[in-house]
């Protein structure tokens, strides 16, 4: 079946006239069709601007156009709720912005454009990415296609969930603390977060500045080079945009490791790991020696405070990006009383626009900004985000070139099984991918194993700064040595 393809697939078939472009979307709209009133990935899609950007990609094709010039040219790409795309609604899966629709095309979904890709559909996410099950939105959660009883994960739960179910080809997502990895690791596909700047963070909805930064989600690590290639580069509209030239991700997929040195952190390996976590850890871990690297024990000896440093700077900057969101300019605003003012207007536009859990980082990140508060919190979780840094660049001046990792302590968790009780509980889901936000590095997480009841499981590599190039190598090599290819059981 068409939708089944990767990505690079589709490519090779579009190049060689076996199949059109227009017809690898309607496959996507057919699946959809079938597969995702259960899933529910996808929030709206626009099927007549799909199959016409799709005509005009087969249209390009026959013209002469290739896909060493345009490398995603007809590829039917689907995208997170929080991307801004010509024409399209950018809700971020919250009441509060409204009918809103885009009026520009952020940078990321330009070059997308440039590369040929077929732009469709808006992606169900945690509202303003804030969680990491995709129950958070206001639409309705995503289920998992490899149990519809559990998350996608999140908080690019929508997307990691479309690739998962075959109902695009890539998408792209956020990652902010793992909100690509961890979902990655829960359906398993691919997902990378790049270098912070390496992605234009241009036309993309902020949660927090400093720690947000754009990625692929795909079927394969090459697909996941492809993607990435397209949408990397200097942007002089965003001024943490890096001044960098993008390699040739997917010429670097050469799958030779020899020589190379995988660092294995210590503080990584917590109390209560489930006893498979860690065996898909120490298998990995043999792959990678078998296929030639080198094995060094590390120590990043400030990881335990990631997760508490992480949950002061991230609702700080939540705080400060959300509190534009005012009923004034656009957007939702609540229906007055008599005499309300201005101040009753914003509490009610909030109350009723944000869901829980924003409401609740919101509330977390003004109180750590407020004086007497601002030093004891925030500039002390800053100072700690430069020590986990610092360990990390102590590492690779060691000579590390790359850091194994699990990406998630469990499996996909049911749904409503950490919601509805502690909060606390959800953000520990993200004990092995904060520290790469904090410290800006890039890492990729990939589907290595399978639990016992049959859910995937993945690990996390974590490269040098800007080497997303050499991340990618390894992470191919680890694909080709694990050889996963388990699917979700068929319920459709």
């Amino acid at each position: 079946m068409l939708h089944e393809l990767t990505l690079s697939g589709l490519t090779a078939k579009l190049a060689a006239k076996e199949v059109s472009s227009r017809e690898a979307m309607q496959a996507c709209l057919d699946r959809i069709d079938a597969v995702d009133g259960q899933v529910n990935a996808f929030m709206s899609i626009d099927r007549d601007d799909a199959l016409g950007q799709a005509d005009g990609a087969d249209a390009a094709l026959a013209k002469g156009n290739t896909h060493a010039a345009q490398p995603l040219l007809g590829v039917p790409i689907s995208l997170k709720d929080l991307f801004c795309a010509k024409g399209q609604p950018a809700n971020c899966s919250s009441k509060i912005l409204g009918d809103f629709r885009s009026p520009y095309d952020g940078t990321v979904v330009r070059k997308l454009r440039d590369a040929g890709a077929v732009l469709f559909g808006r992606l169900n996410m945690d509202e303003f990415a804030m969680g990491s099950s995709t129950e958070n939105s206001a639409f309705g959660r995503s289920n998992n296609p490899w149990d519809l009883e559990r998350v996608p994960g999140g908080s690019s739960g929508g997307c990691a969930a479309a690739v998962a179910a075959q109902e695009c080809f890539g998408s792209i997502g956020t990652d902010t603390g793992g909100s690509i990895r961890q979902p990655a690791a829960f359906t398993g596909t691919v997902g990378i977060k790049p270098t912070y700047g390496r992605c234009s963070r241009w036309g993309v909805v902020a949660f927090a500045s400093s720690l947000d930064q754009a990625g692929p989600m795909t079927k394969t690590v090459r697909d996941a080079a492809i993607m990435l290639g397209a949408m990397a580069g200097y942007d002089p509209k965003d001024s943490t945009s890096a001044e960098l030239a993008v390699p040739d991700f997917e010429a670097a997929l050469t799958g030779d490791i020899r020589g190379k040195k995988i660092g294995i952190p210590r503080e990584y390996r917590i109390d209560g790991i489930p006893a498979e976590i860690d065996k898909l850890w120490q298998d990995g871990i043999a792959m990678l020696r078998d296929a030639g690297a080198e094995i060094v024990d590390i120590s990043l000896p400030h990881t335990k405070y990631a997760l508490p440093a992480y949950y002061v700077i991230a609702p700080a900057e939540a705080s400060s990006n959300l509190a534009r969101y005012d009923g004034v300019r656009y957007g939702h605003r609540a229906k007055l009383d008599h005499g309300d003012g201005i101040t009753e207007m914003y509490e009610k536009t909030r109350a009723e626009g944000f869901g829980a859990e924003v409401q609740r980082r919101v509330m977390v990140g003004t109180y750590v900004l407020s004086a007497g508060f601002y030093d004891a919190y925030y500039n002390r979780a800053r100072k700690v985000r430069t020590l986990i840094k610092k360990d990390f660049e102590d590492a690779f001046a060691a000579g590390i070139d790359s850091i194994l990792t699990p990406t998630t302590p469990t499996a996909a968790f049911g749904l409503g099984e950490m919601t509805d009780t502690d909060p606390v509980a959800m953000y520990l889901n993200d004990v092995f991918t904060v520290t790469v936000n904090l410290a800006g590095l890039p890492g990729i997480a990939l589907p290595t194993g399978t639990s016992e009841t049959g859910l995937p499981l993945g690990l996390q590599l974590i490269g040098r700064p800007w080497e997303e190039a050499d991340l990618l190598s390894t992470a191919y090599a680890l694909e080709q040595a694990a050889g996963f290819v388990a699917k979700p059981q068929k319920w459709w």
